[in-house]
């Protein structure tokens, strides 16, 4: 702890849809004395909503929340409030999840599983001005940093393909040809490094491409 008095606490916003999660949150940032829990959103919505009236110093945000996600209640915050500093909070290691959040402007990303340990350094890491990633995602960020991303259209291919559609029933629910459909099967395989179909949607799960 850094002895700061209450006034120079550093303010802080959960944002999360599970209580739970809010509430261990909250439970661990009342054991220290130079940050306060200043508000709490279970929003994206929500979460902007707050922030405009609090103007946190840090904004912990859950990327997965139903409505609007973290990512879009991120980019939101930032397009009016350009120095927001917000450390995005996931249960998932997927580097291409974690690549959106710091696109959107995140200054620190965090595993749900790692909070009890990494939480408070990561707050007063952020709020001081500098990036929070944990070791193994930056790893995976470095290893896939020079591959071609997914065009959104071979995502939505991508997705068809995870719920179970073969090439003509994927062409007709997106109203392109099969060999359309195929072209862009070829290329989600050789962007992945995939063997199959099957491996490229186990590869595109891993990293965060889709969800399941």
């Amino acid at each position: 702890m850094s002895g700061l008095s209450t006034n120079e606490a550093i303010r802080v916003l959960a944002v999360d849809d599970h209580p739970l999660m809010r509430e261990g949150i909250s439970t661990v940032l009342a054991r220290q004395s130079d940050m306060r829990l200043v508000g709490e959103a279970s929003t994206g919505h929500e979460a902007v909503q707050r922030f405009r009236e609090l103007q946190p110093d840090v904004t912990l945000m859950d990327i997965r929340m139903p409505d609007m996600d973290g990512i879009e209640a991120m980019l939101a915050i930032r397009q009016e409030f350009p120095t927001a500093k917000v450390i995005a909070l996931t249960t998932y290691r997927g580097d291409v999840q974690a690549l959106r959040a710091i696109k959107a402007g995140a200054m620190g990303y965090l595993l749900k599983g790692s909070l009890r340990l990494e939480l408070i350094d990561a707050i007063r890491a952020v709020a001081a001005g500098q990036r929070r990633i944990p070791p193994e995602v930056a790893s995976a960020l470095a290893e896939h940093f020079s591959e071609s991303e997914l065009s959104p259209r071979e995502v939505e291919v991508l997705k068809l393909i995870a719920a179970g559609h073969a090439n003509k029933a994927a062409a007709r629910s997106l109203g392109i040809a099969e060999e359309t459909v195929k072209a862009h099967v070829r290329n989600i395989l050789a962007k992945l490094g995939a063997n199959d179909r099957t491996h490229a949607v186990s590869i595109a799960y891993r990293r965060g491409i889709i969800e399941l």
